[in-house]
């Protein structure tokens, strides 16, 4: 039997947790709860974690705060992560994808809805790259820089590595399969999230941004993601498949 894909929620509510743990497992999943940041991190050390499910308001330390360090550790940098949040505001959602989260998803929620987003989340997750068969580019090198597509791990000139958000890898492959071509927000929010984009479209240009920061690419100046006004964007570089990252 296939082994159940392992959801963290991290909610100070008790009810909450419990509906949710409940619910989740109750529809084929397995559920670990964790009622703030210390109980997290006890969590991602006892438990393989697919994926994390972070309220925004927490007592020891606020989600956002918690998602920066996620993604600043090696082991947990491309767990992918829906952040939950109780305010509707834009504010929120723009910074909770510049610490990279993958998904949002607004207090109160149907449940049903928590997990349609959690499956979605997990297949375009796994969609790029699919981790049990071969890939035929696995390094894909660009102005110097090389992207391990099967380690998800952005080599830059100086041979300084780093690991990618589940966002930031998807973001950045795409434009890698699509060089010097533009690419306009609708397009990019269709391949990323494999659906229609909502009202808040500008988590596109927040994700920009923020991967404009990892290529060190002037965001006033961009040389390799250009900004083509009433347009979109475009990865002005030439990309090889060839060789490795080394």
């Amino acid at each position: 039997m296939e082994k159940a894909d392992t959801i963290l929620i991290v909610d100070d509510d008790p009810e909450i947790r419990r509906l949710l743990v409940d619910y989740l497992v109750r529809n084929g999943l397995a559920a670990q709860p964790a009622r703030d940041g210390r109980e997290m991190w006890q969590q991602l050390e006892r438990h393989v974690i697919d994926l994390v499910v972070l309220d925004l308001m927490l007592p020891d330390s606020d989600g956002l705060t918690l998602c920066r360090d996620l993604r600043a550790r090696p082991a947990t940098a491309a767990l992918p992560i829906l952040m939950l949040t109780a305010r509707a505001e834009d504010t929120d959602r723009i910074i909770g994808i510049e610490m990279g989260a993958d998904d949002y998803l607004v207090k109160p929620f149907n449940p049903r809805e928590l997990l349609a987003r959690i499956k979605t989340i997990l297949r375009r997750t796994r969609a790029l790259p699919p981790n049990l068969r071969p890939e035929p580019a696995r390094c894909l090198h660009f102005s110097g820089w090389c992207l391990d597509t099967a380690a998800r791990l952005l080599t830059a000139p100086d041979g300084v590595v780093s690991p990618l958000s589940g966002g930031e890898f998807r973001l950045l492959r795409i434009l890698l399969e699509h060089p010097n071509r533009v690419l306009n927000r609708d397009q990019l929010m269709e391949m990323i999230h494999g659906r229609e984009a909502d009202a808040y479209d500008r988590a596109i240009d927040v994700q920009i941004s923020r991967l404009r920061q990892r290529l060190r690419d002037d965001s006033r100046e961009p040389i390799l993601i250009k900004t083509v006004r009433g347009e979109g964007y475009v990865l002005a570089s030439t990309v090889d498949g060839r060789g490795t990252c080394d």
